[in-house]
C-alpha cells in the first residue's frame, strides 16, 4: 500500500491540477464563441441559443456504466430543476443531458450520461473523449420539464431517468414539501445517486420516502399506489418508454413526462415537395421526413434526430404540420418544422428546400 507521504503528495497534486484548470477558465477568451450553424425560422429568429465553451473539471462514475461531468464556465445562465442542455461533442454530434447538479452553483453545470454500447454514439464519445481538462461547447439550458408548485409530489424514475428528478427531489425536500420517489433500475450497481436519495428519503412520516426497486432482486415495480393519489398530486416520470406508459395507465391521467428519445414515427405515408430543388419525395409510413429528404438532398443538416436540438429545422411553405418536437415555440410552428420527428397531417407538404 502507498505510504502516507505518497498519498499526501497525490492529494496535493490533484488540488493543484484542479486550480490550474480553473485558472484556464478565468484566463481563456472563451466567450463569446462563434455561433454554430443554426437553423433560422421563417421569421428570422434562431431556434437555439448561441454556444458557450466550458471546461470539464471533474469526471466521476457514480454507478456502473454512468459518467458524470462537472462543466465549469464563466457567466453561466441560471437554471431550475428539470432543465437540460445541449452538449456539442468533439465530433459535432449534439446530445441532450439533464442537469443534475445544484442550481445554486453558478460556476458549473453537472450532467450524467449512461454509456450505451449499442446507442447512436454520443454516450461512447462522452466516455472516450471528455476527460478533465477537455473543453466542450454547450447550448442552453432549457426546461420543458419544470417543477411546479403542488401540495404533494410523486416522482417515478427509471435508470438514468433519475438525472432530471434528482434536483427536484432536493428542492422539494429542502422546502419541506410532501414527496415520495419510486426509483427503478436493472440492478442497484447501475443506479446512480441511490445513497443520496435514500438518505433524503429517510425519516418520512410513513417510513422512507424513497423506494428503490432493482429488477434483478425485486422484480418489476408495483405502480398500483398511483391510482389512489389525489388529483392535486403532481406526478413526474422520466425513464424508458415502457415505464412512462405504465405510469400513465396506472395513474389514469397524464403525468409530467420527460423523454430521452423521440416518439415513434407513427403515421401514414405522404408526399413532400422540395420547392427550390424541384424534387418530390415520398415519405413512407413509419419513415421520417429527414430520412426521405436526405435521399434527395444528402447535405441537409441534422444532428440529434430526436426533435431536441433544432439542427434540422426547415421552413414549410404549404401543408398542415403534425408537430412532434420538444423545441419550437408556438410562433415558430406556424411555418417551420423539425423534419427528424414531425410529420404531415394531410397528404402533402412543401418545404423551402
Amino acid at each position: 500500500m502507498p505510504g502516507t507521504r505518497t498519498l499526501l503528495l497525490a492529494a496535493a497534486a490533484a488540488v493543484l491540477a484542479r486550480r490550474a484548470l480553473r485558472r484556464r477558465i478565468r484566463q481563456a477568451p472563451l466567450w463569446p464563441l462563434p455561433a454554430l450553424e443554426e437553423p433560422v425560422s421563417g421569421r428570422g429568429r434562431r431556434s437555439s441559443t448561441t454556444p458557450r465553451r466550458v471546461l470539464v473539471t471533474e469526471r466521476t462514475e457514480p454507478a456502473a456504466g454512468v459518467v458524470r461531468l462537472r462543466l465549469e464556465g464563466v457567466g453561466l445562465p441560471p437554471w431550475s430543476p428539470g432543465a437540460h442542455l445541449d452538449l456539442v461533442l468533439p465530433s459535432g454530434l449534439v446530445r441532450q443531458y439533464s442537469l443534475c447538479g445544484d442550481p445554486a452553483d453558478t460556476d458549473a453545470y453537472t450532467v450524467a450520461a449512461r454509456v450505451l454500447a449499442d446507442g447512436r454514439g454520443g454516450s461512447l464519445e462522452v466516455r472516450d473523449q471528455l476527460h478533465e481538462g477537455t473543453e466542450v461547447e454547450i447550448r442552453g439550458p432549457r426546461n420543458r420539464f419544470p417543477l411546479v408548485d403542488a401540495e404533494t409530489y410523486v416522482f417515478v424514475a427509471g435508470g438514468i431517468g433519475i438525472t432530471p428528478v434528482l434536483p427536484m427531489v432536493r428542492a422539494v425536500h429542502a422546502a419541506g414539501a410532501d414527496w415520495r420517489l419510486l426509483y427503478c433500475g436493472r440492478d442497484r450497481a447501475s443506479m446512480p445517486f441511490v445513497d443520496e436519495l435514500e438518505e433524503l428519503g429517510a425519516g418520512g412520516p410513513h417510513g422512507s420516502r424513497t423506494a428503490v426497486v432493482a429488477e434483478d432482486t425485486d422484480g418489476r415495480p408495483d405502480l398500483s399506489f398511483l391510482a389512489d393519489l389525489p388529483d392535486t398530486a403532481e406526478v413526474y416520470c422520466c425513464g424508458p418508454d415502457g415505464l412512462m406508459e405504465a405510469v400513465t395507465r396506472a395513474l389514469g391521467r397524464a403525468p409530467r413526462l420527460e423523454r430521452f428519445t423521440a416518439a415513434a414515427q407513427e403515421g401514414g405515408a405522404f408526399r413532400v415537395e422540395l420547392r427550390r430543388t424541384g424534387a418530390t419525395v415520398d415519405v413512407a409510413a413509419g419513415q421520417s421526413v429527414l430520412a426521405a429528404v436526405r435521399a434527395e438532398v444528402p447535405h441537409v443538416s441534422y444532428s440529434c434526430e430526436q426533435g431536441f436540438c433544432g439542427t434540422c429545422q426547415q421552413r414549410v411553405l404549404e401543408g398542415e404540420i403534425d408537430h412532434r418536437d420538444e423545441l419550437l415555440t408556438d410562433d415558430e410552428r406556424h411555418d417551420s418544422m423539425l423534419i427528424c420527428v414531425s410529420r404531415c397531417r394531410g397528404d402533402r407538404l412543401v418545404l423551402d428546400l
